[in-house]
C-alpha cells in the first residue's frame, strides 16, 4: 500500500483514488474552476437539492465548506505527517459529487510529489484551487469572500482534525502544531477565520464565520457544531461531551 492510499485508515475523507477515472459523473477540477462552467453549476445544484437552500449565497457557502473539507484532505494530512506535497494541481484532480452534500470520491492522476514544502502546498491547495473557487462562487452568487474563505479555513482544518477522530489516530498535539504552521501565513487570511483546539482528546475547529446552513430547509433550527453563532464555551462543552454535531 502506498503512503497515499494508507492515509484512508485515519478517516474516510482521506480516501483517494489513484489513476484517471472514467465516467461522466467525474468532474476535473480545472473545469470546475472555469468561469460559468457547467461543472460548478452541477455541484451547486446538487448541494441545493440536498439542502433546500433559500438563497444562492447560502448555497455557495455550504458547498465550499463541504468541498474544502474533502478535495484537498489527503494532501494536507500527507504534508502534516511527512512534509511532502502531493501533486493535486487542478488539472491532476477529479471529484465525483455525492448524491447529497459534498463529494463522494476524489481521484488523482498519479501519486506523484512536487518539489518544495509549505509554499508549494499553499500554491496547489489555496492559490490554484480553493481561493479561485471562492472567487468564482462570489462572482456567481455574491456570497461574501470572507464567509467563503471561512469555509476554506474550516475545510482545511478538518484535513488536520479528522485524523484524530478514529480509533487509530495521530497525536492531536502533533497535528495542532502542524496546523498552526500551515495557517500562520496561509493566503486568504485564514488564520483570522477560526481556531483549532483540543477538546475531548481530539482536535476540533471553532469557526469565526457562518455557512448559513441553518437557513436551509434541511438545516432549519440546526447550527453546525463549529458555528460562530454558538458561544465558544458552549461549543467546547458540546465537543467535550461528545454530543452529536454537524461538521464540515
Amino acid at each position: 500500500m502506498t503512503a497515499v492510499a494508507a492515509l484512508s485508515r485515519y478517516a474516510p475523507r482521506y480516501a483517494l483514488r489513484i489513476g484517471v477515472p472514467s465516467g461522466s459523473e467525474w468532474l476535473r477540477v480545472d473545469h470546475v474552476l472555469e468561469p460559468d462552467g457547467p461543472e460548478l453549476t452541477e455541484l451547486l445544484k446538487r448541494d441545493h437539492d440536498a439542502s433546500g437552500h433559500t438563497s444562492a449565497h447560502a448555497n455557495a457557502l455550504s458547498l465550499m465548506s463541504f468541498y474544502a473539507g474533502r478535495a484537498p484532505a489527503t494532501a494536507l494530512l500527507l504534508w502534516a505527517l511527512e512534509g511532502r506535497v502531493l501533486d493535486i494541481r487542478p488539472e491532476n484532480l477529479w471529484v465525483r459529487p455525492h448524491d447529497g452534500h459534498g463529494l463522494a470520491e476524489v481521484a488523482i492522476r498519479s501519486a506523484t510529489f512536487l518539489p518544495g514544502g509549505l509554499q508549494t502546498l499553499y500554491d496547489v491547495v489555496l492559490t490554484q484551487h480553493l481561493l479561485p473557487l471562492s472567487a468564482e462562487l462570489h462572482r456567481r452568487t455574491r456570497a461574501g469572500l470572507r464567509q467563503l474563505y471561512g469555509g476554506v479555513a474550516a475545510g482545511c482544518a478538518m484535513g488536520f482534525c479528522a485524523a484524530t477522530r478514529e480509533e487509530e489516530t495521530v497525536s492531536p498535539g502533533f497535528l495542532l502544531e502542524r496546523w498552526q504552521t500551515f495557517v500562520a501565513k496561509a493566503p486568504g487570511g485564514l488564520a483570522r477565520l477560526g481556531e483549532v483546539t483540543e477538546a475531548g482528546g481530539k482536535l476540533v475547529y471553532l469557526r469565526n464565520t457562518c455557512c448559513l446552513y441553518y437557513t436551509s430547509d434541511k438545516g432549519a433550527d440546526t447550527v453546525c457544531g463549529s458555528c460562530c453563532l454558538t458561544p465558544r464555551a458552549d461549543r467546547l462543552a458540546a465537543y467535550e461531551a461528545g454530543r452529536p454535531i454537524i461538521t464540515v
